[in-house]
């Protein structure tokens, strides 16, 4: 028996997969959108159990996922690619199919012994690869107990969570000998700028131009005693229903979505309470594909199959005493409030013209790096459409997957996805300050409990 993050990680073998199919090799522009995000990179992981069929073993495993790779690669080429710059500096994609790199590895310890609980001690680092070139590594990863982790990272300036949710799914469908059922579209011209454009002076509070470009910032480690860590929670349906009563008053009901960002709202404030007069913000990250679309079965049909960033991250601040004092229902009806304005079609088009008014100066969102300029700020990034049981290659479904984003911001970074039991609970990724997760452990445990293999049911 080893504890949760005390276990060796050994690589076996490091290959690169190209596509199946030969490609022109071409250079992809990123799109308006694609540039308001910094040159960070997003894990995401799967665990499955030891699989039921005697003859599936390791070897036959990584085998089913190379080959249907190379297959899924062919549609997906973007991620066979390369970041390059263009001749003023702007980061575009060439599409040369350089492959994915793909790590082969085997740790000693159990499914079960995994402390989920911490990712920073069992995953980061040992269970999702590190990537070192190109858009995309995979890292497949044998268990003492014959499970398997399957993790992928992935450059977030390329694809948003959403795209990668669409590549997962595809892949998981080659491997099950099914077509892929929403080949992916890379048509930039969907997201064009206006001309003339017509921006919106809101969004000068929202968005900052850079010059120079940003460098790739390395998650913070002990530059100071309270620095950003990272943790998994689940949260109990029963409680999302009761957050979501309380937060919705005089016939306003709010999303659940909306509920909770507002009572983590109120339980972040509390960890600025030494200074009253401090603002706090908060960010929720907006997927503008349903948005653009409004109206239009066609360009529904495009922007559902889109690949590449379509986000916006609107924010709102409040001081901390407010936050504390105020009711449940006041502060959701305030998120509500700062959300409602971007949740629109006007809003991304505005925001693309945004982008290409300040070209070829990058933007960035003000929350990502300066959030914490006057008090305690974090960003809520919904992952219900997490896809965890389509993730299957043949094998199994997952029995457990998140998302793991140590995302280098000076704000904190929160999503929360379906749990893997489809009962209706919810599995929370955090990653927030030492001090506010000590708070939220303290004063919201019947909220927020650490993940265990228990609640899993990885104790097979």
């Amino acid at each position: 028996m080893v504890a949760g993050g005390e276990f060796k990680v050994t690589v076996s073998k490091t290959e690169v997969m190209k596509a199946a199919l030969p490609l022109q090799e071409h250079r992809l522009p990123l799109s308006n959108l694609d540039l308001l995000l910094p040159p960070v990179d997003v894990s995401v992981f799967f665990c499955y159990h030891k699989p039921s069929l005697q003859s599936m073993t390791f070897a036959s495993m990584v085998a089913i996922l190379k080959n249907t790779l190379a297959q899924t690669l062919v549609s997906y080429y973007a991620l066979a690619g390369v970041v390059v710059f263009n001749p003023v500096g702007e980061p575009e994609l060439l599409c040369n199919n350089r492959g994915v790199d793909f790590v082969e590895a085997f740790a000693n310890v159990e499914l079960s012994e995994l402390n989920l609980y911490n990712p920073d001690e069992s995953i980061q680092g040992k269970l999702v690869p590190n990537k070192k070139n190109g858009v995309l590594s995979i890292q497949a990863t044998e268990l003492n107990c014959s499970g398997v982790v399957v993790a992928c990272t992935f450059d977030h300036r390329i694809a948003d969570a959403y795209s990668i949710n669409m590549f997962l799914v595809s892949w998981a469908e080659l491997a099950q000998s099914k077509p892929i059922s929403l080949p992916p579209s890379f048509r930039r011209s969907v997201l064009n700028p206006r001309r003339p454009g017509c921006t919106d002076p809101a969004l000068d509070d929202m968005y900052v131009p850079l010059s120079p470009p940003p460098s790739p910032k390395e998650p913070v480690e002990a530059a100071h005693d309270d620095h950003l860590i990272s943790r998994i929670y689940y949260v109990k349906k029963d409680q999302l229903d009761e957050l979501q009563s309380l937060a919705s008053a005089n016939g306003c009901r709010r999303t659940k979505l909306e509920s909770f960002s507002a009572y983590l709202w109120k339980m972040v404030a509390q960890c600025g309470a030494t200074d009253n007069e401090k603002t706090s913000k908060m960010g929720i990250v907006v997927d503008g594909r349903n948005r653009l679309s409004q109206g239009d079965s066609e360009k529904s049909r495009l922007m559902g199959a889109y690949f590449g960033n379509v986000l916006s991250i609107p924010f709102g601040g409040q001081k901390i005493i407010e936050l504390e004092e105020k009711p449940l229902s006041c502060v959701a009806n305030q998120v509500h409030a700062f959300l409602e304005n971007a949740v629109t079609k006007d809003h991304f088009l505005a925001l693309i013209d945004w982008v290409e008014a300040h070209r070829p100066h990058p933007g960035l969102a003000k929350i990502y790096i300066n959030g914490t300029d006057d008090g305690p700020a974090f960003v809520v990034s919904s992952g219900q459409r997490f896809p965890v049981s389509k993730v299957d290659f043949g094998w199994a479904k997952p029995a457990f997957g998140s998302y793991h984003f140590p995302w280098g911001g000076d704000a904190g970074y929160v999503m929360p996805m379906p749990s893997p039991s489809g009962n209706g609970d919810w599995v929370v990724y955090l990653h927030l300050s030492k001090k506010q997760l000590q708070v939220i452990e303290r004063k919201a445990s019947t909220v927020f409990r650490p993940l265990t293999a228990g609640y899993l049911n990885l104790m097979k």
